[in-house]
């Protein structure tokens, strides 16, 4: 494995979320030195073990910097101290803070019973997660448009060249907190038509306008109609996605992503539009509710999936 000074020695729990699959450290008092490159190597799926991601398991009141978020949410003792593969910071993932939460009840340091919610400290915020039996529904708070006047007005902020499409495709930007841009597309020929493997190479990237500076996920939908409820008759959204996510590549799955895409799906279909949405993604499917107005200042979308570890690693 590439060169991992500080993690030599460590021992890694390993898991997933809909097959977007992580690293954690388990570190309470933020004792481990760890950096950039020794997260990239051992995420790197060829040179190190592999992950989309890794997390430090930390408490809120044990991470430099945290001190001011620590004594305004007092109630998130823990924090997720979370890094895209290439070893760049994340500000949230809502599949990651799923195996977060199960890690704190799996080693014994918050335990969490079933209809037992925990509330987690992010770079995006403090957000509340439950358990519901063998899965886990999170609180990803509100949604927003970064470009609201042109979106509202539109129906698109961005326009996007991916390699394997013909043209330009319109876009939706959203931010959930992190950046997403959201393309739809007519059917599901093109979502598999879409040149994935080529987008992280140079020879072929994909093309924002206007461009965005912080970089973006991007999602491709096909929208596959609506069923109904079994339990109150209500629609249900159900479309089918892959995601390219900033730092990683493609991912079999995104939570902060299919929130992205129920909030634009919902925005696009306008009113009587469902509040609820089946996203099937690679890796499986997630739930997500946004509600009414996702867009409204004291909205929340709620998330909900699994979540597993599939074991440890010692690092050599």
């Amino acid at each position: 494995m590439p060169h991992s000074t500080g993690l030599r020695g460590r021992e890694l729990v390993k898991g997933h979320a809909t097959l977007n699959d992580f690293l954690m450290l388990v570190d309470p008092g933020c004792e481990v030195a760890v950096s950039g490159a020794d997260i990239a190597a051992v995420c790197d799926r060829h040179g190190g073990i592999g992950a989309d991601g890794f997390v430090r398991v930390v408490r809120t009141t044990a991470l430099p910097g945290a001190g001011a978020f620590a004594a305004a949410v007092p109630e998130a003792e823990w924090f997720m101290d979370y890094y895209n593969a290439d070893g760049s910071v994340a500000e949230m993932c809502g599949n990651a803070i799923r195996l977060f939460a199960l890690v704190l009840d799996s080693e014994g340091l918050h335990p969490i019973a079933d209809g037992e919610s925990v509330t987690i400290g992010t770079r995006g915020g403090a957000h509340t997660v439950t358990r519901l039996g063998d899965l886990w529904a999170v609180d990803m708070g509100p949604a927003r448009l970064p470009r609201p006047r042109q979106a509202q007005d539109d129906g698109w902020d961005t326009t996007v060249v991916v390699p394997g499409l013909k043209g330009e495709r319109a876009a939706l930007s959203v931010e959930m907190p992190n950046s997403h841009t959201v393309v739809a597309l007519g059917e599901e020929s093109e979502l598999e038509a879409a040149a994935f493997a080529g987008l992280t190479d140079s020879a072929a990237p994909v093309v924002y306008d206007p461009s965005p500076q912080a970089g973006t996920n991007l999602e491709l939908v096909v929208p596959l109609g609506e069923e109904a409820d079994p339990a109150t008759g209500a629609p249900i959204g159900i479309a089918r996605m892959r995601v390219l996510k900033r730092g990683v590549g493609e991912t079999l799955s995104c939570a902060t992503g299919c929130c992205a895409v129920a909030v634009a799906l919902h925005a696009w279909t306008g009113p009587g539009a469902p509040e609820d949405y089946r996203l099937l993604v690679p890796g499986g499917e997630i739930g997500v509710h946004v509600g009414d107005d996702p867009l409204a200042e004291d909205s929340t979308v709620l998330l909900t999936g699994p979540a597993t570890i599939t074991g440890r690693v010692a690092i050599a």
